[in-house]
């Protein structure tokens, strides 16, 4: 019975998958250009980040409230927060993709991505904007005076800028501080989840996740407080103001049969058409309700037009 079982619900997955890898792609072929640009802006961000390297100038770690309320982990404990990162990460990842899995399903993977990566990219555009203005000394220990790595030598060729060397060059680039990436990640998938999100504690536990996350990105020096308080703020609120800007995604749970989420446009179109037909129908229950009044035991209507009767009595 159990090989039977297992037969059965390997069948079923399978078949359930198949069936939604359909439906995908057939809105990414219509939908593919915000999400090639958000991903072709991720190498973007990356570039930006390494040719801010070649501007840093390492130098004394500044005054900073963070360092002086946290204990410093240490080198060799600097990998914690990067681990709780990639959980972070990965969770999300396979969160967005559980409509391929499981039968209860909320939102389309390719609409969910195309949204985060919208609030990704604004939010980046902004961090290359605000390091590039002004390069704070680096406060992580790759980053400081009498590091080989704090200082990068003039590129030899083009190559050696564009290909940025990954990974090895984003795991140790400096002068990328204010804002912090990692939280520019961490806060646009958990106001995701947040919104699109169905179990209440994991929502809960995901804010807690992200303090966590701030303060150990701190204590690790890899940022400067400011660095993750300005992500906290400048994150928040281009999701709050893009959010209201793109079309709203369609709720699978509610047994919606449309496919592509409605635009804002749409929207409107359809509200005004549902206004105009309550105020039509409004009007002819209106015209419908003629006052009668009872005289006699007999009705009079509109007062007007009395019965037979009535008038030869």
């Amino acid at each position: 019975m159990t090989p039977l079982y297992l037969a059965r619900g390997a069948s079923k997955v399978l078949r359930r998958i198949t069936t939604e890898t359909s439906v995908e792609l057939k809105i990414l072929s219509e939908k593919w250009q915000l999400l090639l640009a958000g991903i072709v802006f991720q190498y973007i961000h990356g570039l930006a980040a390494r040719g801010v390297h070649y501007l840093h100038r390492p130098g004394p770690i500044l005054q900073d409230v963070g360092f002086m309320i946290l204990p410093e982990l240490g080198k060799e404990r600097g990998y914690i927060s990067e681990t709780l990162f990639t959980f972070i990460f990965i969770s999300f990842a396979l969160w967005t993709f559980h409509p391929f899995i499981l039968q209860t399903k909320r939102f389309y993977t390719v609409l969910i991505w195309r949204r985060v990566l919208a609030f990704l990219c604004a939010s980046q555009f902004l961090r290359i904007v605000t390091f590039y203005s002004t390069q704070l000394p680096g406060p992580n220990y790759h980053c400081r005076e009498g590091s080989p790595l704090a200082r990068l030598p003039p590129p030899k060729n083009a190559a050696e800028v564009f290909l940025i060397n990954f990974p090895r060059g984003v795991i140790y680039g400096c002068g990328d501080l204010i804002f912090s990436s990692h939280m520019i990640f961490t806060l646009v998938f958990i106001i995701t989840y947040q919104k699109y999100g169905s179990v209440r504690f994991i929502k809960g536990l995901a804010w807690c996740v992200a303090v966590a996350q701030s303060l150990l990105i701190v204590a690790s020096r890899k940022h400067y407080s400011v660095d993750v308080v300005v992500a906290w703020y400048t994150v928040n609120l281009v999701v709050f103001f893009l959010d209201k800007s793109l079309p709203e995604l369609p709720d699978r749970s509610a047994g919606s049969a449309s496919v592509l989420p409605m635009s804002v446009k749409d929207k409107d179109s359809k509200l005004k058409e549902e206004n105009t037909r309550l105020l039509n129908l409004n009007s002819v229950e209106a015209a419908d309700r003629r006052p009668w009044t009872q005289m006699n035991g007999k009705h009079l209507e509109n007062g007007n037009h009395l019965d037979t009767e009535t008038t030869i009595a």
